[in-house]
């Protein structure tokens, strides 16, 4: 059973910076991919940034590209994002998603999801 753990939103100023933390179990992750998504009140739930396990291949959307960084540490198959610059328009809650395979920026082709955790960014 996989189960992947969420942590580390919050309420930051705008300017202001947030690690989020999401800490995978259940299964071998070498031939997986790890995204994060978000979704704002009322928005569609949108890709923020993934990586490849297998070789650290990172992907990320226009939006967040040089505010974000995403990375994993294999041996305590853990994926960070590190959130600096962040802008009222970042708040949403926001989740990681595992699949087989590379990244994808579409919700539907990850199989498994965590309850995601909020962030609130203030102006």
């Amino acid at each position: 059973q996989v189960q992947l753990v969420e942590s580390g939103g919050g309420l930051v100023q705008a300017g202001g910076s947030l690690r989020l933390s999401c800490a995978a179990s259940g299964r071998t992750f070498s031939s997986y991919s790890m995204g994060w998504f978000r979704q704002g009140t009322g928005k569609e739930r949108e890709f923020v940034a993934g990586i490849r396990w297998s070789d650290g291949t990172t992907t990320y959307a226009d939006s967040v590209k040089g505010s974000f960084t995403i990375s994993g540490d294999n041996a305590n198959n853990t994926v960070y994002l590190q959130m600096n610059s962040l802008k009222p328009e970042d708040t949403a809650e926001y989740y990681c998603a595992a699949r087989v395979g590379g990244t994808s920026y579409f919700p539907s082709a990850y199989k498994y999801w965590g309850q995601g955790t909020q962030v609130t960014v203030s102006s």
